[in-house]
């Protein structure tokens, strides 16, 4: 089994065929799952995406010197990557990933739902120049995935390539998968699992609830 799968009905989509994955989901879905227990979980699928979603950056070395001899060691490329955290909830991503990308540069998209239209409303775009940058953007729940490509139409309006852009999210609506497919047909996204609907209020069934309430503790 590979450990990245594609999604046998969205092309762009690619889900993580691991064991250890699907537990660590499991425990994350939980009625009752302490919010530290929560934030444990979530970090150990937020490396776990960017891993998966890193692994066809173009290879790259830089000197070194070991204590034994001196030698051109692997390296991710140059620029570094960027992380871009949809507010609030992909913070509980992008904080992660840092811890695997020291270098990389950090942007946020703040978006909130309008609760009549269900559409997103941007309230903060605080972005670097993404050109010739691979860029990592991280929001925990694809819903409706209006939010996603307001986000990704900034990110690209900043310089990004949107062949250059992955999407890094814990659980994905098939109605979210769609849209972003639709508006951006070259972003592939990165999931750890593809639930079946999303309900008359726009979240994901089954799901895991809100994830930014939950991994924040704050009242969900």
């Amino acid at each position: 089994m590979p450990l990245v799968a594609l999604h046998p009905g969205f092309p762009t989509a690619r889900v993580l065929a691991h064991p250890v994955v699907a537990d660590v989901l499991t425990r994350l879905r939980e009625q009752h799952t302490p919010t530290a227990e929560f934030r444990r979980h979530m970090a150990v699928l937020a490396k776990a995406l960017g891993l998966a979603s890193t692994l066809d950056l173009e290879a790259a070395t830089r000197p070194i010197r070991t204590p034994l001899e001196e030698m051109e060691a692997p390296a991710l490329p140059q620029p570094a990557p960027a992380i871009v955290a949809v507010l609030r909830a992909g913070l509980a991503l992008s904080d992660h990933l840092v811890d695997l990308m020291p270098d990389a540069v950090l942007g946020q998209v703040g978006l909130r739902r309008d609760p009549e239209t269900l559409e997103a409303v941007s309230y903060l775009t605080a972005l670097p120049n993404l050109a010739g940058r691979p860029v990592l953007v991280c929001d925990p729940m694809l819903a409706t995935g209006g939010s996603l490509v307001r986000t990704l139409q900034e990110v690209v309006d900043h310089g990004a390539a949107a062949a250059a852009i992955r999407v890094l999210t814990v659980i994905a609506a098939p109605e979210g998968l769609a849209r972003v497919a639709e508006a951006f047909p070259q972003v592939v996204v990165y999931t750890c699992a593809v639930d079946s609907r999303l309900d008359e209020n726009a979240y994901i069934r089954p799901g895991l609830g809100d994830a930014g309430d939950r991994y924040f503790g704050t009242p969900h």
